[in-house]
């Protein structure tokens, strides 16, 4: 009997690991449709929460055959379940920012190795390994709330850094000036990763005139300053730090892997990851190059949900980029009354 549930336990595990690896080694949208059918047959039996939200749908798994007829579970699951397969435990917590009195998302990483993977992999799929290059950080509200998944990757990132100048800076703000002063004299390749409003203080402080340095926004302005349109906040950015273009990244604390702009306001994905556009009117819908509800599949995500339907409105090109437009003003996805307990 023991050598029976040894060998059970060891042909899980094998699986598991086999599956992972088929996620990282995605080349083709062939190759990407195979796996997400693949983990989202593995998410329905192992995730309690995303099984009975499909079975509350009415959904055969035996007959997902396609990944447009896959569930996207709405994102507010993460606000009020623990959405982890049965069988894991979680090694570490994210949650989301939020205001006094609001419920966070929270996410349990059962296999925080996973998350470090995907986010190194994107990193070098779109800029090179961080090896190379010096990377700072100024993200103060997401360094204030604790438990920021952003702040652990961009950490990360920072510690494979093979330069002492890459770090993270709060409210030392003269600091960082100099630190950009300096390394745009010495011609280093730079990475300044902000949320928006403190990017907007920063450049308050200082107009720049970089030649060597990315400019990354993230986050929006977190209630400290008025919200306003991408090409407002970029047209300011670039004036403001003398660039071209205003790299942008997306993610959410719900994810495990990030897409990244290099300009404009377009987004795309690392091959392990897809972005649907769905019908407003519709949830069951999908549309392409109109503004739509964003979906979004996330095959990293495999000890969780890879499916989550979100509260973004963007559009989606046939060469599968896209661009994020706005929010739902209704934060209540369909689908998200049909389990309260």
């Amino acid at each position: 009997m023991k050598a029976s549930v040894f060998a059970e336990a060891f042909f899980i595990y094998f699986y598991q690991v086999n599956l992972e690896k088929k996620i990282f080694a995605i080349s083709s949208p062939e190759e990407f449709n195979t796996v997400a059918l693949e983990v989202f047959q593995f998410q329905y039996k192992n995730v309690k929460v995303y099984r009975e939200f499909c079975d509350l749908l009415k959904i055969d798994p035996s007959k997902i055959t396609n990944v447009k007829d896959i569930p996207f579970l709405p994102i507010q699951f993460f606000k009020s379940h623990q959405i982890i397969p049965e069988s894991f435990t979680s090694e570490k917590m994210f949650s989301s920012s939020g205001t006094t009195g609001t419920t966070t998302s929270k996410h349990f990483i059962a296999k925080l190795s996973l998350y470090q993977e995907s986010f190194f992999k994107a990193f070098e799929y779109f800029f090179g390994s961080s090896e190379e290059m010096t990377i700072l950080a100024l993200l103060p509200s997401y360094l204030e709330q604790g438990n920021s998944s952003l702040v652990f990757m961009v950490d990360e990132l920072i510690k494979q850094s093979n330069s002492s100048h890459s770090g993270f800076y709060l409210d030392n703000t003269s600091d960082l000036i100099d630190k950009l002063e300096f390394l745009e004299k010495t011609k280093q390749k730079t990475i300044l990763l902000g949320v928006s409003y403190a990017l907007l203080d920063l450049m308050e402080e200082k107009q720049f005139q970089l030649k060597n340095t990315i400019i990354m926004e993230t986050g929006g302005m977190k209630g400290r300053r008025k919200e306003m349109i991408k090409e407002e906040l970029h047209a300011l950015l670039k004036n403001g730090f003398g660039v071209n273009e205003i790299y942008s990244e997306y993610g959410m604390t719900e994810l495990l892997s990030q897409a990244y702009s290099k300009g404009n306001g377009i987004f795309n994905c690392p091959p392990w990851m897809k972005i649907i556009t769905r019908d407003t009117e519709d949830a069951q819908s999908y549309i392409n190059e109109k503004t739509g509800g964003i979906n979004v599949i996330d095959l990293a995500n495999l000890y969780s949900c890879s499916f989550i339907a979100t509260q973004d409105l963007g559009k989606k090109s046939i060469d599968q980029s896209f661009e994020i437009l706005g929010r739902f003003d209704d934060s209540d996805i369909r689908g998200c009354n049909l389990m309260v307990f």
